[in-house]
């Protein structure tokens, strides 16, 4: 699963407000809000909502808990698993 950092740092490569991704993974932006905030341990149904929308727009998610957490932006029109 996806942790709220990823989410921020998620929005932050596409330059997204709360409301936009909010909108887009048909959740509350105070629920997002309280998500990315750790306020709330998010069901597993939302986070998927939140990570399919982000995906599509080309953010890929990156790290465990070991070795932590990041995400990339991939190149507009890259395919999932090409390249490096």
């Amino acid at each position: 699963m996806i942790v709220a950092a990823q989410i921020r740092a998620g929005r932050g490569l596409l330059k997204w407000t709360q409301g936009v991704l909010a909108s887009r993974a048909a959740v509350s932006v105070v629920t997002l809000n309280m998500i990315e905030s750790e306020q709330v341990q998010p069901r597993s149904r939302t986070l998927e909502a939140i990570r399919r929308v982000l995906e599509g727009e080309g953010i890929r998610f990156i790290g465990d808990a070991e070795d932590g957490y990041g995400v990339i932006l991939r190149p507009a029109g890259a395919k999932l698993g090409a390249g490096p």
